[in-house]
């Protein structure tokens, strides 16, 4: 069987990793897996193993950080909870595109958004004696759960596809009703099925965590990126659909990497509700050194962890969100060619026999964007991570997400570039005549 790659490099390199199994190896595994395999082979990969921007960063931003540096913040420890100029930024972020008010006090930089949901979970699950467990709702990002397990917080999850819409309430309850969830975690759009929540379903996640008072960690690592509607003018509708309409008991984790294409200069957005930023729980204080939940998430959570932000970074971004809430620069039309590219290449892959695993939004199609999930006949998502390998195209298998539909992978396409499409086309085509 003819295949792009001699199979004898793929399979002495796969030998050589150490891995148990490639179609369960985590993105960074995989990674450093395709670049060796890319290096002796001299293919270029069709790469979609990792979320990571394919646009530069926007010249404001960048502007900003220089002009800082030279003003000497360099030598200098930023506010760890943030500049004020960023503070304001975010505040005004959150009410211009999620119609939502925040007060400065619990608007915060992180160390990316990655930090800001580990930071999240720290302080969550200590809340409250006795509610020290994470619900996840699935599928989801590996790493958050190996960050619960760093922490030392038990988890449950469950894939929510099958749970849409009105059934979500009742899937939720059983959970919320043991009375152990300290707090309910999700990214919106969906990393990595690019399902976006409903209004309805984030009512219903609302109203329960008021309910049984448990806190809506809502990432918002995608930001404005489901293309189906315009969300990128500031004051207007229609607004990005946020858990935050619904119930007080939120933290909003807001990534600067995809949607502002600033990824490597680590630096996420965390936005705490006014009424939870100013509550009081039980069990705080020996972890944080406070039970009031504000004063130990700054002094006993971002203290501990970092000590504050890169004080450049927090001005390139604030210059930048200056530009966006002004409507200086629209950060939509900037990234909005993912949404082409996903569709292109969907198309690309179910012209070869390939299945698109999550598909749709209840009874609406799927957005195109940032990610899509794809099954071949016969292949687990294991078994084709791996075996795509060969055909230079790498992805990864759903299973590493807590999904149910263990025949998937996830595809990124940040990575490729149009001018890629026929060689990806060329690859799939080969790899749907060697299984006819």
């Amino acid at each position: 069987m003819k295949t792009p790659i001699d199979p004898d490099i793929v399979e002495k390199l796969i030998a050589a990793s150490g891995l148990k199994s490639v179609g369960l190896a985590s993105i960074r595994e995989l990674n450093r897996l395709v670049t060796n395999i890319e290096v002796a082979s001299g293919l270029s990969f069709i790469r979609m193993e990792m979320g990571v921007p394919g646009f530069d960063p926007p010249k404001i931003a960048v502007e900003g950080e220089i002009e800082a540096l030279r003003k000497g913040v360099g030598s200098k420890y930023p506010p760890f909870d943030g500049i004020p100029e960023l503070k304001a930024g975010i505040v005004a972020f959150v009410k211009n595109f999620l119609d939502v008010e925040v007060a400065p006090e619990g608007c915060l930089p992180t160390v990316g958004s990655m930090q800001g949901c580990y930071l999240a979970m720290m302080a969550s699950g200590r809340r409250w004696k006795g509610k020290d467990k994470i619900l996840f709702i699935d599928p989801g990002f590996p790493v958050n759960k190996i960050q619960a397990k760093v922490i030392g917080l038990p988890y449950e999850s469950f894939d929510v596809y099958d749970f849409r819409g009105d059934l979500l309430e009742d899937k939720l309850r059983s959970y919320l009703e043991n009375g152990d969830i300290g707090a309910i975690l999700y990214s919106n759009p969906n990393n990595p099925s690019w399902i976006c929540f409903t209004d309805k379903e984030l009512e219903i996640i609302g109203r329960l965590c008021t309910q049984y008072d448990v806190i809506a960690l809502e990432d918002l690592a995608y930001f404005g990126m489901d293309f189906r509607k315009d969300y990128s003018q500031p004051c207007q509708p229609p607004f990005i659909p946020t858990v935050a309409k619904y119930t007080d008991n939120y933290i909003l984790l807001i990534s600067s990497s995809k949607s502002f294409s600033l990824a490597g200069q680590r630096i996420g957005m965390t936005a705490i509700s006014t009424t939870l930023f100013n509550s009081e729980g039980d069990n705080l204080e020996p972890y944080f050194g406070s039970n009031n939940f504000g004063y130990a998430y700054i002094f006993g959570g971002i203290y501990a962890l970092s000590s504050g932000v890169c004080h450049s970074s927090q001005h390139g971004l604030a210059r930048l969100l200056e530009a966006v809430n002004g409507g200086k620069y629209n950060f939509v039309e900037a990234v909005k060619e993912y949404g082409e590219r996903a569709r292109v290449m969907k198309k690309l892959f179910t012209d070869n026999g390939f299945k698109i695993v999550y598909d749709l939004d209840e009874d609406e199609p799927l957005a195109d964007g940032f990610y899509f999930t794809v099954a071949y006949p016969g292949f687990s998502g294991e078994e084709l991570v791996e075996e795509l390998l060969y055909y230079g195209i790498s992805g990864i298998s759903l299973a590493t997400t807590g999904s149910s539909r263990l025949e998937g992978i996830r595809a990124c396409v940040s990575l490729t570039g149009k001018e890629r499409f026929p060689e990806l086309e060329e690859r799939l085509l080969q790899f749907n005549k060697n299984r006819a």
